[in-house]
């Protein structure tokens, strides 16, 4: 499937820039995994695949707060945007590993 597998994100954020390992495996439209970065790790929630559009869910322990991402699989390369709460919305974009 083309959103399996492990990526090295660069997410541009109100908070500064950050740099989470997302690990992505697929399953029908289903979509499981985790994201871990400096803020630690959290598993996907509400994951869903359409072709190479894919959606995800993450909750941030530190902040109490879920965080919406969705974006696009590009061969080796994924992007999107991620709707954090109060905070607005941050941009990501990555490699497979």
């Amino acid at each position: 499937m083309p959103a399996d597998g492990t990526w090295k994100l660069t997410m541009t954020t109100p908070m500064g820039t950050q740099t989470p390992t997302l690990t992505l495996t697929s399953a029908g439209d289903s979509l499981t995994g985790t994201m871990e970065g400096a803020q630690g790790a959290a598993e996907i929630e509400d994951g869903r695949v359409d072709g190479n559009n894919v959606s995800w869910v993450i909750t941030a322990a530190q902040m109490a707060m879920k965080i919406n991402f969705s974006g696009v699989v590009d061969g080796d390369r994924i992007s999107g945007k991620a709707e954090i709460g109060s905070f607005g919305e941050a941009t990501f974009e990555g490699v497979r590993a």
